[in-house]
C-alpha cells in the first residue's frame, strides 16, 4: 500500500510542488477576481474630461456651483491659478 503512494508521487518530493502550485493558482485566482470587482464596482470608466480644463479648474468650477465660494473667492482663485473666468 506505501509503495503505490510512493510511485504515484515520486517520494511525495513532487507532491509539496504540486500542492505549492495548486495553491498559488488558487491565491493568482482569487486577486483577479477581486480586481474584477473593484474594477467593476467603478463602472470600468471615467468620465471624460472637457479639453483644455484641468481637474483643479473642475473643482474650482463645481464649488462655485454648489454655492460653496462667492464670486470674488472664485475669481481670487481662477487668478492664482493663472486663469480667466
Amino acid at each position: 500500500m506505501m509503495g503505490r503512494w510512493n510511485g504515484m508521487w515520486g517520494g511525495m518530493g513532487w507532491g509539496w510542488l504540486f500542492l505549492a502550485l495548486i495553491v498559488v493558482g488558487v491565491v493568482l485566482l482569487a486577486v483577479v477576481l477581486v480586481m474584477m470587482l473593484v474594477r467593476g464596482s467603478s463602472g470600468g470608466r471615467e468620465e471624460p474630461r472637457p479639453t483644455g480644463r484641468s481637474r483643479a479648474r473642475e473643482l474650482l468650477d463645481e464649488r462655485y456651483a454648489r454655492g460653496e465660494i462667492d464670486t470674488a473667492d472664485y475669481q481670487d482663485r481662477l487668478q492664482q491659478m493663472g486663469e480667466r473666468g
